[in-house]
């Protein structure tokens, strides 16, 4: 006798119920066990990396890291070089082109300099 798409479908219901049941019976044990190990050993949050990490760092002698607020993160670029048309540079890397077009054409990076 075959069975019908509804039998089949309260059968997976059912069997996602009991694995359910059957998870949690095992997710008890493990914490059960855990439990055990832990207060045999007298082990603590930090032990396991349970603790925050600015706590574990401080317990380790370690001064906390103070954390960059967005606006030091999102700084405005600093601009060292400006040509009369606008162009601008701030030093960093690569030269732009605007820039080594005018050293070619006699000028010097100084003439450019914004003071």
């Amino acid at each position: 006798m075959k069975k019908s798409y509804l039998q089949i479908v309260k059968q997976i219901e059912s069997l996602k119920m009991e694995a359910e049941k059957l998870r949690k019976q095992e997710i008890s044990g493990v914490i059960g066990r855990i439990r055990e190990a832990i207060d045999h050993y007298g082990l603590t949050a930090a032990d396991l990396g349970l603790a925050p990490r600015a706590a574990t760092k401080a317990k380790a002698g370690f001064p906390a890291k103070k954390r960059k607020t967005k606006a030091a993160a999102k700084a405005t670029p600093v601009v060292k070089f400006r040509d009369d048309t606008g162009n601008t540079w701030g030093g960093r890397g690569k030269r732009p082109q605007w820039l080594r077009d005018a050293l070619n054409n006699g000028k010097q990076l100084s003439d450019f300099l914004v003071k």
